[in-house]
């Protein structure tokens, strides 16, 4: 049975169906020991060899879902960095996780909180694709105490460089003497968007927490540390019937 290569090379556990094409572009795919960048290319998995940046892939069965909170100073990224900064790839051995899991969706190098981590590329792609709208909710300090009148304008919403945002949800947990707590919920997946939607109102970001993606909550969970998820609870859009 012949599948797209994108989605086989995610059901392998390696990436995520997103990653796989931005591979197969680069020139790091190979079906049958030949380069190929065609998107959309079928394979056959019981025929064909697949080998992605020099490691032949296998088909797995066992699907593994994991919550890890993050702690700030590690790339939401899996391998070694240029710059030689920490990765995904030191926190899974500095923490124990021994499952070759990839990470779904990202969270900046200076931010912490809820990481799902799956081999299940096919659901890692239902959860990050945007017309899904899974909402993520986000703790955020920032500087300054962010009076009424502000708050009403980040309820409205603002145009960024990209597009309009406006949060899903957006609460004041606490005014402190020079810092104001938040609690904010968005659907978008715009890169590093939040600490861009504070900045406009001129509130920096000064710590920023993910606390729950969908029904995934972040809990009890200290830096570093992680569980099993049971697959029931992710935030996978239930089919429409046709």
């Amino acid at each position: 049975m012949e599948v797209r290569l994108n989605k086989f090379i995610s059901s392998t556990g390696y990436c995520s169906r997103r990653k796989a094409d931005e591979l197969i572009e680069r020139g790091k795919v190979k079906v049958n020991g030949k380069v190929v960048k065609e998107l959309g290319l079928k394979i056959n998995p019981e025929k064909d060899t697949v080998e992605v940046e020099g490691k032949i892939l296998k088909q797995k069965d066992k699907k593994t879902y994991i919550k890890l909170y993050k702690p700030r100073g590690y790339l939401t990224q899996l391998g070694k960095d240029k710059f030689g900064r920490k990765t995904l790839t030191d926190l899974f051995k500095e923490v124990g996780i021994k499952e070759k899991v990839f990470p779904v969706g990202r969270l900046d190098y200076e931010s912490e909180g809820l990481l799902l981590l799956t081999n299940d590329g096919d659901t890692a792609n239902l959860i990050m694709h945007p017309k899904n709208k899974v909402k993520k909710t986000y703790v955020v300090e920032v500087k300054g105490r962010v009076n009424l009148e502000k708050f009403n304008k980040m309820k409205k919403g603002i145009r960024l460089e990209d597009g309009f945002l406006k949060p899903d949800d957006i609460k004041i947990l606490k005014k402190k003497k020079n810092s104001t707590l938040l609690e904010i919920t968005i659907h978008s997946g715009q890169k590093r968007v939040i600490r861009r939607f504070m900045k406009a109102f001129g509130h920096p970001v000064t710590r920023l927490i993910r606390t729950d993606i969908g029904r995934v909550k972040l809990g009890d969970l200290k830096p570093g540390q992680w569980e099993k998820v049971d697959k029931k609870l992710l935030p996978i859009p239930k089919e429409k019937k046709k």
